[in-house]
């Protein structure tokens, strides 16, 4: 059998699409389409279900999958690393939300780099968990950190850890907010203040304000950076209110540069999860990083 056949059926099972299988394998979609014809010819049973919106494979197609893939891993990973390769210089793509792969994932896996490294060089780019996880299904990225998990066989996710969102603001801002008047349902002594967000949506807001509030903010955002450093970095300055990961803003809530409005019970959590491409964790160099994140993590709950 064709082990070329076999590769583009494993991708288009994983990718589930073979729009977006053909993207990965750098063919054209005719060309995929061709070949699983060709391999369901040789096997004289059909592997796809064609739907409207890409395929599912059948229970066939489902156990073909099972015994191929882990060997079609296994190949691409002596491929790409060479036998008399040192995997040591690879180099490692990681990809993740700016704020979270600066202050926590870069930090971290400097201790696989440099001279008393075991082994990689490293390169981060920064987005938001749309571009992050198309770019890790394109190939651009090895490791992606995300807070979206992932649909379908292509990726494979594993919760890394879960943040903490505090809402928070200068001395002089909290000073005219009455604790009492936080606790209760609804937050309308809130909407007069000004808001401080990433975004106009006002996304870590008004989830804060579903969770502890159980209402929705009525207020539009005053200073919209798309970076929660410079978020942390205005509200210090008395610009607002706004809502931090407390990892983020731990240090400034020390110091009383800011001050925590509201200790609710249950805070509201936001999880992060570590996505790679399903397979890639046969390459030593991803799943030394992928497993090294995974140990990090536990400190920073």
């Amino acid at each position: 059998m064709d082990l070329a056949l076999l590769r583009t059926f494993v991708t288009v099972h994983r990718a589930g699409s073979f729009t977006r299988a053909a993207a990965l394998l750098g063919l054209s979609q005719p060309a995929v389409t061709s070949q699983i014809r060709t391999l369901e010819r040789q096997l004289g049973r059909p592997l796809f279900l064609r739907q409207a919106r890409g395929v599912t494979p059948t229970t066939i197609g489902d156990e073909l999958a099972h015994k191929a893939a882990p060997h079609l891993d296994a190949l691409v990973e002596i491929a790409e690393v060479g036998l008399d390769e040192d995997s040591s210089l690879r180099t490692l793509h990681l990809a993740g939300p700016p704020e979270f792969t600066a202050e926590r994932a870069l930090p971290a896996l400097t201790g696989l780099t440099g001279d008393n490294g075991q082994g990689f060089a490293l390169r981060a780019s920064f987005g938001n968990a749309e571009e992050t996880l198309e770019g890790l299904a394109a190939g651009h990225h090895d490791l992606a950190i995300t807070t979206a998990r992932p649909r379908g066989a292509l990726l494979t996710a594993t919760p890394l850890c879960d943040e903490e969102h505090v809402l928070v603001a200068a001395p002089r801002w909290a000073a005219r907010i009455s604790p009492g008047k936080l606790r209760r349902k609804g937050s309308p002594v809130l909407d007069n203040f000004p808001v401080i967000e990433v975004h106009e949506s006002l996304p870590l807001v008004a989830r804060y304000w579903a969770s502890v509030f159980d209402s929705r903010p009525a207020a539009s955002g005053t200073v919209v950076v798309p970076d929660l450093r410079a978020v942390l970095a205005c509200a210090a300055t008395g610009a607002g209110l706004a809502v931090l990961p407390r990892y983020l803003c731990a240090e400034s809530l020390e110091r009383g540069d800011v001050v925590a409005l509201l200790d609710p019970v249950v805070p509201p959590l936001r999880t992060y999860f570590l996505v790679v491409r399903t397979g890639t964790l046969a390459m030593p160099h991803i799943a030394r990083a992928y497993e090294w994140l995974l140990h990090a993590a536990a400190d920073w709950t």
